[in-house]
C-alpha cells in the first residue's frame, strides 16, 4: 500500500477574496493593468474606517482620481466619503459642498467670510486650504438635517 500525499495551495485571506470580488463587480483584469482603480482604494479607505483611522481614511480619497471611474464607482465613492466625514466631524459645524459627481469638500467654519478645508473627493484643493464663502453655492450642513446652507 503506498501513500499518496496530495498537496493542497494556501487559502486566499478574507482581504483577497473580497479584493477578488470588487474585481470581479467593476470588471477589473489584473493581468491587463494593474489595479489602481476607484473601487480599490475605496475599499482601502473602508478597511481604514474599520480600524479607526479615519484621518488616513479621508486621505485616500484626497488622492482618488475619479476621471476614470464608473458611475457606481462614483457614487460608491460620494457615500463612502460622506459617511468617513460625518464619523470625522461630527461634533462640528462642518458643511459640504458638491460642484459635480465625484467632486466633494467638507469645510469648516474659520472666519466669518471664511471656511477652511477639511477633507476633499475628487478636487484639486488641499485640506488645510482657507476659501470664501461668498464664493461657494450650494454649501449644505454635513449632518443629516438635509437643509440648505445660503
Amino acid at each position: 500500500m503506498t501513500a499518496a500525499t496530495t498537496m493542497t495551495a494556501p487559502r486566499p485571506t478574507l482581504e483577497e477574496l473580497v479584493d477578488r470580488i470588487i474585481d470581479a463587480i467593476f470588471g477589473l483584469d489584473e493581468t491587463v493593468e494593474p489595479i489602481t482603480s476607484p473601487a480599490r482604494s475605496i475599499h482601502e479607505a473602508r478597511r481604514l474606517r474599520q480600524t479607526g483611522d479615519l484621518d488616513q481614511a479621508l486621505a485616500v480619497f484626497a488622492g482618488l482620481d475619479l476621471s476614470v471611474a464608473t458611475d457606481g464607482e462614483r457614487r460608491w465613492a460620494f457615500a463612502e466619503f460622506l459617511d468617513l466625514a460625518r464619523r470625522r466631524h461630527r461634533d462640528r459645524e462642518a458643511l459640504v459642498y458638491s460642484p459635480a459627481s465625484g467632486r466633494a469638500a467638507v469645510l469648516t467654519p474659520y472666519t466669518t467670510a471664511a471656511l477652511q478645508i477639511e477633507a476633499v473627493l475628487g478636487m484639486r484643493w488641499r485640506p488645510g486650504k482657507v476659501v470664501s464663502r461668498r464664493c461657494l453655492r450650494g454649501l449644505r450642513p454635513l449632518g443629516n438635517r438635509g437643509t440648505s446652507c445660503r
